[in-house]
């Protein structure tokens, strides 16, 4: 058996905007907001790259940010794994249509924010992290190999990890493959020992196992999210 410890946890839905509401939603001790809120505009980028930032970018700085707040982490000090399932669908979407309509036209600011890695890029530009950072996808379950990737660097290395969560809306022609049908981002700072701010301990191990039905550990709030692509971080 493993054992970390979780010191800080973001959450971000249009509907529970924080993790505060998205708590008490999953408790039943609050609901979730009648009109959805606005994407986040990330305080770490200048306002003119706030403005040009994609989905993905903004999702996964807001949590990133305020899970680091939450656990009282200074950002530049914890290296990081970013996870998304399908990266940004509507950058990729526009891709893919201009080059089959009008190559020529290609923006090359939208072909560098349509790579895997680029919120990781931007969170490490925008805390000065020199650390290191990986970019994980697993499709239906990144989250969960995100949090496996996650808790094994962190016991390797004796040291806290920040883990992102991040998908955005499917559009276009990939929406007719690929389920996503809104926004959702989860991000946690993992320890390897127990602190002042430690939140709950997670014991772990690996096993042959079948696959849980992960719909019967949601309370109703979280089935309302289970829609979209970074769902598999709900239970």
């Amino acid at each position: 058996m493993n054992t970390v410890y979780i010191d800080g946890v973001a959450f971000w839905a249009p509907t529970l905007p924080h993790w505060d509401a998205a708590r008490a939603a999953f408790r039943g001790e609050g609901q979730a907001l009648d009109v959805p809120a606005k994407r986040p505009a990330p305080q770490l980028l200048p306002p003119a790259e706030r403005r040009r930032a994609t989905d993905t970018v903004a999702l996964a700085l807001e949590v990133a940010s305020a899970a680091c707040t939450a656990a009282q982490r200074e950002p530049a000090t914890l290296p990081s794994v970013f996870v998304s399932a399908h990266g940004d669908l509507g950058v990729n979407d526009y891709m893919c249509s201009t080059l089959a309509t009008a190559p020529t036209m290609l923006s090359p600011t939208r072909f560098h924010n349509s790579v895997h890695n680029a919120p990781a890029g931007y969170w490490t530009m925008g805390t000065a992290c020199h650390e290191a950072s990986t970019a994980l996808t697993a499709y239906e379950h990144s989250f969960a190999n995100g949090l496996l990737a996650a808790a094994t660097q962190c016991l390797a290395d004796g040291r806290a990890v920040l883990l992102v969560g991040y998908d955005v809306t499917a559009v276009g022609a990939l929406a007719t493959v690929t389920r996503s049908d809104g926004l959702l981002a989860m991000a946690l700072v993992i320890s390897p020992e127990r602190g002042a701010h430690s939140l709950l301990q997670l014991d772990w191990t690996l096993e042959a196992a079948d696959q849980p039905d992960t719909a019967k550990l949601l309370s109703p709030a979280a089935q309302a999210l289970a829609g979209k692509a970074m769902a598999d971080a709900l239970p």
